[in-house]
């Protein structure tokens, strides 16, 4: 399958972002409705701050742009094989982003339950949707729906890998953003992020020091190499440069998380 074309010209911001990732446990989702962005993917961040109905609606309605909710397939409320009540009350203009799930926002005995036959089962009622790939590559891969990863140091030579083996399925790329070069900011802003990341947790000398802008000798040195790796940071040109190598590699969609508030990203 291969949605490789746009129907229109992709909308783009001026650092050459096609989507824009928001959490609603930080944002008013209601607030974000003139975007220049293709996408606004809402992240699921429990059931506490799934946007209603009503919010959704007026989004698709108010907004220039598609938007996608991240839906976890093993949760009760989305489980096509189970409980999947939440998802009747979903605006038919919102599309999904089907993710097995961070284990934070899951209950034991949800992240017991099988992913592949879930994936298959949402894919059959949402043909169009995402399917994020942490934790599940192969498995996401094997259902041929458009991939959701997140940056890693590897990303663009898997892309490479992947589009010289043929693979001609769109590629979504998702990345924290910060416009910025100061690097007590970039701590401060994506820190705790890349030092979870688990080859930079393997790195850092002692899991208990401080990740933001106090870190100090070797784990500052680890975190402000990751934050290079794992997010997009640094001056606009700079962030556009990395972003336009990405698409160049392969990647369709390359979607920022304005990790220093959705301003940054809009103004």
């Amino acid at each position: 399958m291969s949605t490789r074309t746009h129907r229109h010209p992709p909308l783009r911001s001026r650092i050459g972002l096609d989507a824009i990732a928001i959490k609603p446990a930080e944002c008013d989702v209601s607030r974000v409705t003139d975007t220049p962005v293709d996408t606004l993917a809402i992240d699921y961040e429990g059931r506490e701050h799934l946007p209603d109905a009503e919010t959704l609606t007026a989004l698709t309605a108010e907004s220039n742009t598609a938007v996608r909710l991240t839906t976890p397939v093993r949760a009760d409320g989305f489980d096509p094989l189970g409980d999947d009540s939440l998802l009747e009350s979903l605006p038919d203009g919102v599309g999904r982003v089907l993710v097995a799930g961070h284990p934070a926002y899951l209950s034991s005995e949800e992240q017991r339950r099988a992913i592949a036959p879930r994936l298959g089962a949402a894919l059959e009622s949402a043909p169009d949707a995402w399917v994020g790939t942490e934790s599940v590559e192969r498995i996401a891969m094997a259902t041929g729906a458009t991939q959701y990863d997140l940056l890693t140091r590897s990303t663009e030579r898997t892309l490479h890998a992947l589009r010289t083996a043929g693979f001609d399925g769109d590629i979504a790329v998702y990345a924290p953003t910060v416009l910025t070069d100061d690097p007590d900011a970039v701590l401060d802003a994506v820190g705790g992020y890349v030092a979870r990341r688990r080859p930079v947790a393997e790195a850092l000398p002692d899991p208990e020091e401080a990740t933001d802008s106090s870190a100090t000798g070797r784990t500052r040195e680890v975190l402000l190499e990751a934050a290079s790796d794992y997010a997009l940071v640094g001056t606009e040109s700079a962030v556009r440069e990395r972003i336009d190598e990405l698409r160049t590699a392969g990647a369709t969609t390359v979607v920022g998380y304005p990790a220093r508030g959705l301003d940054e990203l809009l103004e």
